[in-house]
């Protein structure tokens, strides 16, 4: 795949989201803003500039009405799409590290970070709107719920919604996964359970399609697919290098991974083994089956489009690369006897 590189960056990428047409991208950094592009063919529609801090996260609604973003000065901020307006600020206590809508558009999820002797939370905020426009009428200032870490698990680093809006997953800095029952209009936002999951914190947590699962990824070179209802794991992938991110493809049965050796490991290792490559799995059997390499850093995001036709990187390196699926991609077959062949050869060798 030939990619087309989105040069609009001046730091390390952060996060990379489509919207649910899966016409544009949004992409925030280091640098303190953010861009909108169409997927189409990599043009910059615009930025979104008023930040003071890193922007670590970014989100967009269901109707690409608005976007928001989370940032290391102290604020979540609410854009409208079609202008770049910022419409308003939520501040905050300490650094935002992530930010998502609710599949209804209504409420923000934020995670606040541990820092300055604050133990973290997980806050909601709500955005009143017209039914028919999807126009916010109000922007409710003060947080609906707040809740702080739970005794016995650390900080938490990501965190999302799953089917319904009924329930929120989030990852901690000690590699377990928590549920919380998130029935906001009932007033109900609460600590469920947690597992086990990775042996070091969790990097990115990203749901399917229809949020009955979802895929999680860690600095301890591994990848999960955790079952929504029964937090049981489904699938595991494992790879040779730390992973910053992880996602799951539409159309086809796939798993995309990216993440690389830190540049201080890298000088000492050489830079053949900085393995800054996007990884394919094979959903079902959890085989390898394609690497795409051209980042000049670790890969810090990846996303793919919800049409299943594209996927969109950003690396360490600043640069965002979006690459759209040849006809290969989708005449791929996965042929279960000669993978099996080819790892009783390699266990052999």
């Amino acid at each position: 795949m030939r990619p087309i590189v989105l040069r609009g960056h001046e730091r390390p990428l952060t996060k990379v989201k489509y919207n649910a047409d899966g016409d544009l991208i949004f992409t925030c950094s280091k640098d303190n803003s953010a861009s909108v592009w169409f997927s189409a063919n990599g043009e910059r529609l615009g930025t979104l500039d008023g930040h003071m801090g890193t922007i670590w996260s970014i989100d967009v609604d269901a109707n690409t009405k608005y976007c928001v973003t989370g940032s290391a000065d102290y604020s979540i901020k609410v854009w409208d799409v079609e202008t770049g307006r910022d419409v308003h600020t939520w501040k905050s206590l300490v650094p935002v590290k992530n930010v998502q809508f609710s599949p209804c558009g209504n409420y923000v999820l934020a995670v606040l970070d541990n820092v300055m002797k604050y133990a973290g939370s997980l806050n909601i905020y709500e955005i009143k709107r017209d039914a028919t426009t999807h126009e916010a009428t109000e922007f409710v200032e003060e947080p609906l719920f707040t809740l702080e870490t739970v005794e016995g698990l650390d900080a938490v680093t990501v965190a999302g919604w799953a089917i319904g809006g009924k329930h929120i997953f989030a990852g901690h800095k000690d590699g377990k996964v928590s549920k919380y029952t998130s029935e906001i209009a009932k007033g109900v936002f609460e600590y469920v359970d947690s597992i086990q999951l990775h042996e070091q914190s969790i990097s990115d947590i990203q749901f399917s399609p229809d949020r009955t699962y979802f895929i999680t990824s860690s600095r301890d070179s591994t990848a999960h697919i955790v079952d929504v209802a029964t937090m049981r794991v489904l699938k595991t992938y494992e790879s040779d290098s730390p992973l910053n991110c992880a996602a799951i493809t539409p159309l086809k049965e796939f798993v995309v991974v990216g993440g690389g050796q830190a540049a201080k490991d890298v000088t000492t290792t050489g830079a053949s083994a900085g393995k800054f490559e996007a990884r394919f799995y094979h959903k079902v059997f959890e085989d390898e089956i394609g690497r795409v390499k051209g980042h000049f850093g670790p890969l810090n995001c990846v996303a793919v489009s919800p049409t299943g036709t594209s996927y969109t990187s950003g690396g360490e390196d600043g640069i965002v690369r979006l690459h759209h699926f040849e006809k290969s991609y989708f005449d791929f077959k996965y042929d279960v006897e000669k993978a099996a062949e080819a790892k009783e050869h390699m266990q052999a060798a």
